[in-house]
């Protein structure tokens, strides 16, 4: 059962402060929860590298050989000589190859977006519904007490108005 430290802030500019404290003090996994954008979000905490371009190349490589594999495999197995040219001709299969790597592709950027986004929620995250109005939330997660304590006391110290002590089952 996970712990998280949850310290509520009425300015941003606090809220991204403690965050910066926390990362220097060792926790590794926080989260900011704000109700509008915030600068200076990505110099805190880090950039995330988003994971989007990967999907779509994988479907797009795979999408390309699918489509010369089908077009391939339709000539081999409905076989039509004509002329004596190749049963395999690069130029017509080009079409159908072109067509299924932008298919695959834009399915596969699709599907990426809908992991990157969490969309299938596979596990509960922290949720503070005062976060969504007018509050700024920095969370951390805490392994056991003592961490919990250490969270709070620069939390508190930051200048949070409140911090809570939320439980996660199943992580």
């Amino acid at each position: 059962m996970a712990t998280n430290a949850v310290g509520l802030f009425h300015a941003p500019a606090t809220a991204l402060a403690a965050a910066g404290e926390l990362k220097g003090a060792g926790f590794a996994s926080l989260s900011l929860i704000s109700p509008v954008p915030i600068k200076g979000v990505e110099a805190v905490l880090g950039k995330k590298k988003s994971v989007i371009k990967r999907f779509t190349f994988v479907g797009a490589i795979s999408g390309g050989l699918f489509g010369f594999a089908l077009a391939a495999g339709t000539a081999v197995l409905y076989l039509h000589p004509t002329g004596g040219r190749p049963i395999i001709t690069i130029p017509p299969f080009l079409i159908i190859t072109y067509e299924m790597t932008i298919l695959f592709g834009i399915l596969a950027t699709v599907l990426g977006f809908f992991i990157s986004a969490r969309f299938p929620a596979m596990r509960e995250r922290v949720y503070v519904p005062e976060a969504a109005v007018d509050k700024f939330a920095v969370t951390v997660l805490c392994e056991d007490d003592a961490r919990f304590r250490r969270a709070e006391t620069i939390l508190r110290d930051a200048g949070a108005e409140e911090v809570r002590k939320l439980t996660q089952e199943g992580s």
